[in-house]
C-alpha cells in the first residue's frame, strides 16, 4: 500500500470512490435528502479536484495493485472579508472526501490518509483541521473521535 497524491491516470478509480461513497450515503440517510443523479459519477470527481486546486489543497490516494482502493480530499477555504468580528479565524484545513473502499476498510488505509493530509496542513502553517461528518454515519464519527476530533457545531434540521 502506497499512498501518492493524485495523478490523472486514476480518474476513473476516483470516480469509482465517490460512488461508493455516495452509495453508502444514500445506505443510511434517514432523511432521503440525498440522491445520486445521473451526472454525479461523470462531474463530481472533477468538480471536487478543482475544488482542491482553487484552495491550495490536495487529493492523496491509496493505491494498491496499481488501483485506487481509498482517497482523501482536503482544502484550505478562505475565510470571509468578516468573519474576524467574531471568530479568531486561525488557518485551517477542511477534509472533503475520504473514502476506503469497503473491499478493505478496518485494515489501517484511511489512518494512512487523514495523517497524510494532517502532515500537508500542518506544513502550510494550518493550526486546525476541520471535517463535516453524516450524522447518520456512526462508523465516520467513531473514526474521527479516535482520531482527536470532535462535533463543534451541530446542524438540526425538521422537515415541515
Amino acid at each position: 500500500m502506497t499512498i501518492i497524491e493524485y495523478e490523472d491516470q486514476y480518474l476513473e478509480d476516483v470516480r469509482d470512490l465517490l460512488v461508493e461513497l455516495e452509495e453508502y450515503i444514500l445506505s443510511i440517510d434517514q432523511d432521503e435528502l440525498d440522491q445520486l443523479h445521473s451526472e454525479y459519477r461523470e462531474k463530481m470527481a472533477v468538480l471536487d479536484l478543482e475544488d482542491v486546486k482553487n484552495n491550495n489543497g490536495k487529493c492523496y490516494l491509496a493505491i494498491e495493485n496499481d488501483q485506487a482502493v481509498g482517497l482523501i480530499m482536503g482544502t484550505i477555504p478562505p475565510y470571509e472579508k468578516y468573519d474576524y468580528l467574531d471568530y479568531k479565524c486561525p488557518k485551517r484545513g477542511e477534509i472533503t472526501e475520504l473514502i476506503v473502499t469497503s473491499k478493505i476498510r478496518s485494515r489501517g488505509v484511511g489512518q494512512l490518509l487523514i495523517n497524510k493530509m494532517e502532515e500537508y496542513f500542518k506544513s502550510v502553517g494550518c493550526e486546525y483541521v476541520i471535517v463535516d461528518v453524516f450524522a447518520y454515519n456512526p462508523n465516520a464519527i467513531h473514526f474521527y473521535n479516535k482520531k482527536g476530533y470532535h462535533a463543534r457545531m451541530i446542524t438540526d434540521i425538521k422537515k415541515i
